[in-house]
């Protein structure tokens, strides 16, 4: 009995890296997988994390790119295609701002916006954006997913996925979006349906794809859709 718990445990940490769980064996010796998902893999997932202390910007940009818009681009990409378009000298002392944001954006094709958004319509958003806030006197370029019943959804490019109460997301928001817009826009993205909290009892997705009608309130154009 020792030499079968013990070839299984050998076995479980052996397939830790593939992300994959036995669970049963089957008459012949066939042993049955399931994919696993580790907490830091589910933390981060669908997003970009950042890899420097001045690129949560080009992270966030990237997270929407890639989800958004299947574009195939990474952070590094992004910090060389922003620094081509903005004053080095102020990136290194104040790091990127939107404005570098929206250059870079539109260096690729694409169009961005930045709208002021009341506290009151924040749930009225239908598209992951990028906001800007401060976390104890940190700024801080995060995506913002969705607003549902109260809870703002965040993609944080340092923390991975979190939620917070509108009032306290409100407390350290600078009430500005930035919006990326363009062709290609997948209305199912990942980003608007994010995992709930891992202690979440009896979760009930809610989600439904975005209408053009609301799309076009954020600056799309029907071309946009074809």
């Amino acid at each position: 009995m020792r030499i079968i718990v013990l070839a299984f445990l050998l076995c479980v940490a052996s397939v830790i890296e593939a992300a994959q769980m036995p669970l049963s064996v089957l008459p012949g010796g066939a042993v049955v997988y399931k994919p696993i998902q580790s907490v830091r893999e589910r933390k981060f997932a669908d997003l970009v994390q950042q890899k420097t202390d001045f690129s949560c910007g080009a992270a966030a940009l990237a997270t929407i790119l890639r989800q958004a818009y299947w574009l195939d681009v990474n952070e590094e990409q992004i910090i060389e295609g922003m620094l081509a378009h903005s004053d080095q000298d102020l990136v290194r002392v104040q790091g990127f701002s939107m404005l570098d944001m929206k250059r870079y954006v539109e260096s690729i094709g694409m169009r961005a916006r930045g709208y002021r958004v009341a506290p009151e319509t924040l749930s009225e958003i239908r598209i992951p954006v990028v906001v800007l806030l401060d976390i104890r006197g940190y700024k801080h370029f995060v995506v913002m997913q969705k607003v549902h019943k109260g809870w703002v959804y965040i993609g944080d490019p340092v923390l991975g996925h979190k939620r917070y109460k509108v009032d306290d997301f409100v407390e350290g928001w600078n009430g500005i979006i930035f919006a990326v817009i363009g062709q290609g826009y997948d209305k199912t993205n990942a980003l608007l349906d994010p995992p709930l909290p891992l202690t979440a009892k009896n979760r009930i997705n809610t989600f439904t794809p975005v209408r053009d009608a609301e799309l076009m309130d954020f600056g799309f154009i029907q071309s946009d859709f074809f």
